[in-house]
């Protein structure tokens, strides 16, 4: 089967970031150039740069153009996505390394999250997730066991978290908290950062139709991160 023609785009645009063609802020192609270059539609090649604009690969400025975007890794403040597929979509390599699955005693702040009694048991899992073999965040997640009761019984270097809770425990509700911090030894090592290195963390607490399912805490270099979103506004 034939790849579409905006995937080619894709692909083209990528592949002259990754050989370093394009520097970050470089100019790419307008939408009537790679109609032209590719043989296809204005609407195909605007298709193929809107993706890549959504994965945070490329910026677009009114009447200007559209650039390589800062070569940090940008997330969506206001979509949940699978970290994964987010670092796929900019065409890099993902990797995971599972630090840690196992039982835990829910402390205060855990508790709470959760809503559960204090010293309750509940599933927690480590992992830090890789883009081009680059530590970019490191997962700590608590679950509750009353709702995902085979947590523990996953291999997350074949799936994140994210992906088997999508499919177990379908998120209905969703709330976080975004802070700049730094990080403690631990996170330092999993993250091969040095000490002066400031970090993002996000909080979030996602909810099923059962109840609260997962609390997590997301934390990533500031060096290799941003957030990111585009509104529009009637």
């Amino acid at each position: 089967m034939a790849t579409p023609k905006f995937e080619e785009i894709k692909q083209y645009i990528l592949a002259q970031i990754e050989s370093g063609q394009w520097a970050e802020d470089s100019r790419v192609p307008s939408e009537n150039q790679l109609a032209e270059l590719f043989g296809c539609s204005r609407m195909t090649a605007r298709r193929g740069l809107t993706e890549l604009t959504e994965s945070g690969v490329l910026e677009r400025s009114q009447g200007l153009g559209t650039f390589v975007a800062g070569l940090k890794s940008q997330s969506s403040m206001m979509a949940i996505r699978n970290i994964a597929d987010e670092i796929k979509d900019r065409g890099h390599g993902y990797s995971v390394q599972q630090v840690s699955l196992t039982q835990a005693s829910a402390t205060g702040a855990i508790a709470i999250a959760l809503g559960l009694e204090e010293g309750s048991t509940v599933y927690q899992s480590i992992l830090v997730h890789c883009e081009q073999g680059t530590p970019l965040q490191l997962e700590e997640r608590f679950v509750n066991p009353k709702l995902v009761p085979e947590y523990l019984a996953q291999d997350f270097t074949q799936q994140t978290p994210h992906e088997y809770l999508s499919m177990v425990a379908p998120l209905t509700e969703a709330k976080h908290t975004i802070e700049a911090r730094m990080a403690d030894d631990a996170q330092l090592a999993l993250l091969n950062i040095e000490a002066s290195e400031p970090c993002l963390q996000i909080t979030r607490r996602t909810w099923s139709r059962q109840g609260v399912v997962s609390f997590a805490r997301l934390v990533h270099p500031g060096s290799r991160f941003r957030l990111g979103g585009h509104l529009t506004f009637n």
